[in-house]
């Protein structure tokens, strides 16, 4: 090889460096040209996390990749700077479809996707129930039962599966009869069950029966065999507190003046304007607490020291189990308020509040199934239904029943239906 043709060899071999080098940084580094705007873009990315694993990513219905087997994610790299239709499916499942911007240079994160089964199971727990209780710790249930036309409160275990009877209108009756009653008039009726409560720690309830006229309070050890029934002396509240709620350690109540207390110390600035006949609530979460006025939700501010305010027709509000969100909703509409600030997206500021969904038919009951899911019924139908609002908002039907009452478990994963006085459980829903 001439010396010439060296030459010549290597200028081209250095050319095609020089070229190339730049093109493989700028490729490395995220840089695409863009056909569509004619233009030299770096590339987004999509992380997904996905319940159950294993599920297929559709990418403006292109099948793109599955989430991998240990932690149900994945991560779509080099995505040019645009809306992307994505479908999450898998075999058996609803889908999940959102439509999701990429940007330059970021990630958009969907860590919290939930798949729910299309037949999900239901079994019978249990018939002729009236009403039920779920424990605290979510261990067990109370349920009202008729048998000869008379209540009957039985336990379920619901870590064993085991019901037993606990206590019926007749013994109550029987045992606990108005003292100088006429002998003759002494029977099985008459014990009406008006209120139950579990306490704290799931290890007891509180009855509230009226008898005669009167009004008798009783406690149930559910931890001793057989169970102890022992009769209550009737607490009496100060006059001045018209609502109380226990919350940490201390008591936060409403006087009849309208001053708003925790426990000795007054927090309110001005007396809130207390209507005569109307009933009022206290909800007391971490950092934030609400008033109920009927159908009416006040919100404390701790600046200005007044109830201010929140939201129209309330018909209940809970909190999520992170603590930072709290749902609350009307006979039509579902709303969300962020106690705290969401750093993962979509990111949420404290204070904010999210408008979720109207609907047509009414609300009966809205429970979280997790800090992402709520599950509720609108009529007969029952649904899932996910928070996040980044373009369309994914709701599922899971199970029909007439006039439904709902109830989930956090620990078992299980939705509870009360309908036509049967008990029914699904199977866990992830």
């Amino acid at each position: 090889m001439t010396k010439k043709t060296r030459t010549v060899l290597f200028l081209i071999f250095l050319t095609l460096f020089l070229l190339i080098t730049p093109l493989a940084i700028f490729y490395s580094q995220g840089y695409r040209i863009d056909i569509d705007s004619k233009r030299i873009t770096q590339t987004g990315g999509l992380f997904l996390k996905v319940i159950p694993k294993q599920a297929e990513i559709y990418l403006n219905e292109k099948l793109t990749k599955k989430t991998d087997f240990f932690f149900g994610s994945a991560l779509i790299e080099n995505l040019l700077p645009r809306k992307y239709k994505i479908e999450i499916k898998k075999e058996g499942y609803h889908p999940w479809e959102k439509n999701l911007e990429i940007k330059e240079k970021e990630v958009v994160e969907t860590k919290n996707i939930v798949l729910f089964s299309e037949n999900i199971n239901f079994e019978i727990l249990s018939k002729n129930i009236e009403n039920l209780w779920f424990s605290p710790d979510e261990k067990k249930m109370i349920l009202k039962e008729t048998e000869n036309g008379n209540w009957v409160l039985k336990l379920y275990d619901l870590e064993r599966n085991i019901k037993s009877r606990l206590i019926g209108e007749e013994d109550i009756y029987t045992n606990y009869i108005p003292p100088l009653h006429p002998p003759a008039l002494a029977g099985p009726s008459g014990a009406d069950l008006t209120g139950l409560e579990f306490s704290e720690d799931s290890k007891e309830i509180y009855l509230d029966i009226g008898m005669e006229e009167q009004e008798k309070k009783f406690s149930l050890k559910l931890d001793k065999v057989p169970p102890v029934l022992t009769e209550r002396e009737m607490v009496i509240t100060t006059e001045n507190i018209i609502t109380s709620q226990a919350f940490n350690g201390g008591l936060y109540y409403l006087d009849n003046f309208g001053n708003f207390f925790n426990d000795e110390e007054k927090l309110s600035e001005k007396p809130f304007p207390v209507k005569t006949e109307t009933e009022y609530r206290l909800s007391v979460f971490p950092e934030k607490v609400f008033l109920r006025e009927g159908k009416t939700l006040y919100l404390f501010n701790p600046d200005s020291k007044i109830f201010e305010k929140f939201f129209e027709g309330i018909n209940d509000l809970k909190i999520s189990p992170d603590l930072k969100k709290l749902v609350y909703f009307s006979d039509s509409e579902i709303w969300i308020f962020f106690v705290k600030e969401i750093a993962n997206q979509p990111k949420r500021k404290t204070g904010e509040q999210l408008f979720l969904i109207r609907l047509s038919e009414k609300i009966g009951n809205c429970l979280w199934v997790n800090s992402d899911y709520l599950i509720f019924n609108a009529g007969n139908k029952i649904k899932i239904v996910e928070i996040d609002d980044r373009d369309r908002i994914n709701i599922v039907d899971i199970a029909k029943h007439e006039g439904p009452e709902i109830f989930f478990s956090q620990n078992s994963k299980k939705i509870y239906i009360l309908s036509n006085g049967n008990l029914y459980a699904s199977e866990a829903l992830f």
